[in-house]
């Protein structure tokens, strides 16, 4: 029998697997409530995520809510959406942006974490680590190609690329991301947002 949500997200909040790991400590962020229908995996919190405490709260999140076309009040309302990132903790630099998220995260955390949600109607799959994980062989050979074939994985998971500075670039060069991806995804998120109401 699955634990209830307070107990599994209190469990993960005094995680300490990867203390030595993490040039910044242990801070894992995850949030959700037992009524929450959409849910948002992502990679790993950066240094503004990791110092505020809540998930998104950077440029890479204004641009998420950009996408969803959705204020901070109803992003961050849990009893509409949970947020669980690959990696809970800040996991340090790289030569270039941040390290991969932990790996221990995921297999320990995310299917207790499901477990105990049992109103998701739909995953956003934020970024190639997210997708990696949870499409597993379905995956395409590119990033690109996984999230040009999205309706392939509806209705549980949408993937989306990392709304990072670097998407710019991809974006520009991919036109159909803002034509008819992001349509159809305001499109679906507004519905299950609407039939909360």
């Amino acid at each position: 029998m699955s634990k209830s949500l307070n107990k599994v997200l209190q469990e993960a909040r005094k995680c300490r697997l990867c203390e030595k790991h993490l040039p910044l400590g242990p801070r894992p962020i995850v949030t959700g409530h037992k009524n929450s229908k959409i849910m948002i995996i992502g990679q790993a919190p950066g240094t503004k995520v990791h110092d505020s405490g809540q998930s998104w709260n950077d440029r890479s999140g204004d641009h998420l809510r950009e996408w969803l076309q959705m204020d901070r009040d109803v992003f961050y309302n849990q009893k509409l959406i949970s947020i669980m990132p690959m990696g809970f903790c800040y996991p340090g630099k790289a030569q270039q942006g941040d390290k991969p998220p932990r790996r221990e995260c995921a297999p320990l955390w995310h299917s207790k974490i499901r477990e105990a949600l049992p109103n998701i109607q739909l995953t956003l799959l934020v970024g190639a680590y997210a997708q990696k994980y949870y499409l597993k062989e379905r995956c395409k050979s590119t990033m690109a190609e996984t999230v040009q074939n999205w309706k392939d994985y509806l209705p549980e998971f949408f993937p989306l690329p990392h709304p990072s500075w670097r998407s710019r670039g991809w974006i520009q060069n991919n036109p159909w991301f803002e034509t008819e991806l992001l349509p159809d995804l305001k499109k679906i998120v507004d519905k299950i947002l609407a039939d909360d109401e």
